[in-house]
């Protein structure tokens, strides 16, 4: 311990300026991350909600009477008891990897398109990038009057080719379907893009030597073209991954409160026990913990497979 303070000290004395360029960083950190994030592992182990945390009401205080209750909201949720953990789990699940599976390949198919010389390829590249610099929340509003039952263009497109109207908001499957269509077409330009950049990354010379060696256009995209995209790949599935799982403005806004809980994921089912009803904060930061402990667990799961695939080259 007294080895580490003595080599901080003279880290500090050394760099004093590159210390102070990064305080101000760490303070925002603390304040901004740090203490909401130590909260909530607090609450996670208590019983607090509306009725049991302290308030000021005008100059009248009512103290907080919640108690430590060690790891129930853990139990309550991990064993079932709770009801609702496991249904909304395999729901995430497959929306995040439908989503990620839809982003992915999209995004690889347009890239290696604009990768090609065409005329009007920066046209393309500027146009099928817009969908990303919508802010979420207006594309999700935007989706919802497209998915409007009575007045929305889809259902007006159908109803021209004689298709019954399609409750797009309504049935909890097509719900579900509906909202990984939105985020696919809001996620699949940042995909084209990261891909794009690994794909002019690509030495050309090795699709030349391959062409000349008389590999296929399938071999050629298999051999070379998917493994000189693997560093950009491994880096995007896994940014992928947490920005969907936990991708709460598309599901709230465009199901909205009147949606059907069946489509709920765990961030949004987590949002509506901290602000919805008898607000309970001890149970909404349990899933909140949860949900950061399998994001955590899945990220050193794919760190440690892409160290293992990296060490049998």
């Amino acid at each position: 311990m007294s080895t580490l303070i003595v080599r901080t000290g003279r880290s500090f004395a050394t760099h004093w300026y590159a210390w102070a360029m990064v305080l101000p960083v760490v303070i925002v950190l603390g304040v901004l991350v740090g203490y909401p994030l130590g909260r909530g592992v607090y609450l996670s182990f208590t019983d607090a909600n509306e009725v049991n945390l302290g308030r000021t009401i005008g100059d009248f205080t009512v103290p907080s009477t919640y108690e430590f209750i060690a790891f129930d909201n853990y139990w309550n949720i991990l064993s079932g008891k709770e009801g609702s953990f496991y249904p909304r789990l395999g729901w995430t699940v497959a929306w995040t990897a439908s989503c990620v599976v839809l982003h992915y390949t999209l995004g690889l198919g347009l890239a290696m398109l604009l990768n090609r010389p065409m005329r009007g390829r920066s046209l393309y590249r500027v146009l099928l990038i817009l969908p990303w610099a919508v802010p979420a929340f207006i594309a999700a509003f935007a989706w919802k009057l497209m998915y409007n039952s009575n007045n929305g263009v889809l259902n007006t497109l159908l109803g021209k080719i004689g298709v019954a109207p399609v409750d797009w908001l309504g049935d909890p499957f097509i719900q579900k379907l509906s909202v990984i269509a939105v985020n696919t077409w809001i996620g699949v330009p940042f995909m084209m893009v990261a891909i794009l950049g690994g794909l002019q990354s690509i030495p050309r010379e090795l699709h030349e030597a391959a062409e000349i060696d008389g590999a296929t256009p399938w071999q050629r995209f298999r051999d070379v073209t998917l493994p000189g995209l693997r560093p950009v790949s491994s880096t995007i599935i896994l940014l992928g991954v947490i920005w969907t799982f936990n991708m709460f403005p598309i599901i709230y806004l465009v199901i909205g409160q009147a949606g059907g809980t069946e489509s709920e994921i765990l961030v949004t089912y987590a949002y509506r026990l901290a602000f919805q009803g008898i607000r309970d904060y001890a149970g909404s930061a349990a899933y909140g913990m949860v949900i950061l402990s399998l994001l955590l667990v899945f990220s050193v799961f794919h760190r440690g497979m892409l160290k293992r695939r990296e060490a049998a080259k």
